[in-house]
């Protein structure tokens, strides 16, 4: 490798020695300028210079004019403070390779006359009109045949916008609380939804808000909102063979007015968020002449199987509500709980709150007076055991509370099995054999029939996985339930 040529001079160099000089920055505005760091200095050390906020400006280098060229040699019109040149950007002793760099194009400039003389054009051709250049336009094609984008849109969707409405209290209705004369009139409507637009306000009962527990009274005037309804989809002539064939085949007692079903595990009772296959969804295939159909009583949790009672008219609707609200209906549940509890037979008393975690609700136990919190009283009974680990319970609910058996059983500390928001299994040790599924049931339910024709009286038998369980652990289902001796409040 030869040796290294001398470095060459930049352009400019003399012109920028000539230039007086001024205060020059770097181009690194925290160059260090001493020993001892970053530079540093007080305003008035910074020669006359304001204090301004931030990094410092590059400044420009202000010469006289003069005449600069190209790298040819020919004369470039311009003045020198139309450049910004850095001083120590240009300094003599800076490595460059200028003979690397090529050169610029010459710009070569005439004199004024010339140039206009050689800028002459020769005439164009006159463009053609618009008219004559555009190709004609067509004519706008017929409207299509047929239903719009739009009204196809709109048959399209699940559900239907309902305008306000004004609904009056029937005698049959009459004492109904409003959510279940909602629920009543409006069977697609979730309980959650109907909760949500009583409690903003939305339905005024007389011109007034109202509570989803006041009752109503024949004569008044009912405003509902703009309502977004689940439009029930034509169902085929199979497939309602086949939800009446379901219904048949899980019916334990029908009349005229009242049926009970024997719902399964795993089955909701109402529509909700993600929710499309419920019994309420169901129970439209049984829709008569006069366009009544059954109508939910009371409900159940979609894990809860066991006896549910379905009205089949507004007028037992209404009998039933008030039987359920006056506390004349006996209902008795059978569930196997981890542990023996102590004593064997005991009352449970409480105020229940719900409560909202990580898009999860659930009732905790809340103290009297507090905000939300509803009172909630159970029995129940202990009918057999197995080696102190498990225990077959009887339980009859006072009141009627989201969750009051789970919650209360987990509260004595025997949550029942395969609850999934009471019970831990981790914290117990269970046989194996046993599914984890929830073990509650609505054994048996008694109530008066709503025409006054005596009682009725339904049992229904337990579900496939609580069978499993009782078979396991050896209990017979014919054993005598203590809890019919439980008193009456």
């Amino acid at each position: 490798m030869g040796a290294r040529p001398p470095a060459k001079r930049p352009p400019f160099a003399a012109e920028a020695e000539r230039a007086p000089r001024g205060p020059v920055r770097s181009r690194r505005p925290f160059e260090r300028s001493d020993e001892r760091g970053f530079e540093d200095r007080r305003p008035e050390e910074r020669d006359g210079e304001p204090r301004r906020s931030g990094p410092p400006r590059r400044e420009r280098v202000r010469r006289e004019p003069t005449d600069l060229r190209s790298f040819d040699g020919s004369p470039r019109r311009g003045r020198s403070d139309d450049w910004d040149i850095d001083a120590a950007a240009w300094a003599p002793e800076a490595d460059l390779d200028i003979d690397a760099v090529e050169e610029p194009r010459t710009i070569r400039r005439e004199p004024a006359g010339e140039r206009r003389t050689a800028r002459a054009r020769a005439p164009r051709e006159e463009a053609p009109r618009r008219e004559e250049a555009r190709p004609p336009r067509r004519a706008p094609a017929p409207a299509p045949a047929g239903p719009t984008r739009a009204e196809l849109k709109a048959a399209a969707t699940d559900t239907l916008q309902t305008g306000v409405q004004t609904l009056t209290v029937t005698e049959d209705e009459a004492d109904m609380r409003v959510d279940r004369f909602l629920a009543a009139r409006f069977p697609q409507l979730s309980f959650s939804y109907i909760q949500r637009i009583v409690r903003k306000g939305e339905l005024r009962v007389n011109g007034r808000r109202v509570e989803t527990k006041d009752r109503l009274e024949a004569g008044q005037a009912v405003r509902v909102p703009p309502l977004k309804l689940d439009q029930a989809r034509p169902m085929s002539a199979k497939v309602g063979e086949d939800v009446a064939g379901f219904l048949a085949s899980i019916t334990l007692y029908e009349d005229a007015d009242v049926m009970v079903l024997a719902k399964p595990a795993g089955l909701a009772v109402q529509g909700g968020s993600g929710t499309k296959k419920h019994l309420d969804g169901m129970l439209a295939v049984l829709t008569d002449e006069d366009g009544q159909r059954p109508r939910l009583v009371h409900r159940l949790d979609k894990d809860t199987s066991g006896c549910l009672l379905v009205a089949k008219s507004r007028f037992a609707a209404a009998a039933l509500a008030k039987t359920f609200r006056t506390r004349a209906a006996r209902k008795i549940y059978w569930s196997v709980v981890a542990g023996v509890p102590k004593p064997r037979q005991g009352r449970v008393s409480t105020y229940l709150a719900k409560e909202e975690r990580e898009d999860e609700s659930f009732m905790r136990i809340a103290k009297h007076g507090e905000k939300g919190a509803s009172h909630a009283v159970s029995y129940y009974a202990v009918i057999d055991t197995m080696a102190q680990k498990l225990s077959w319970l009887s339980m009859k609910p006072v009141t009627g509370r989201t969750h009051q058996l789970r919650v209360h059983a987990a509260e004595i500390g025997h949550p029942i099995l395969g609850d999934p928001k009471y019970f831990d299994v981790e914290n117990w040790e269970i046989p194996g054999g046993i599914q984890h599924k929830l073990h509650l049931h609505a054994r048996r339910i008694v109530v008066p029939h709503p025409r006054g024709k005596g009682t009725i009286d339904v049992s229904a038998p337990l579900p496939p996985h609580m069978e499993q369980t009782f078979n396991l652990l050896g209990w017979d289902v014919s054993r005598y339930d203590p809890i019919v001796e439980a008193p009456e409040e």
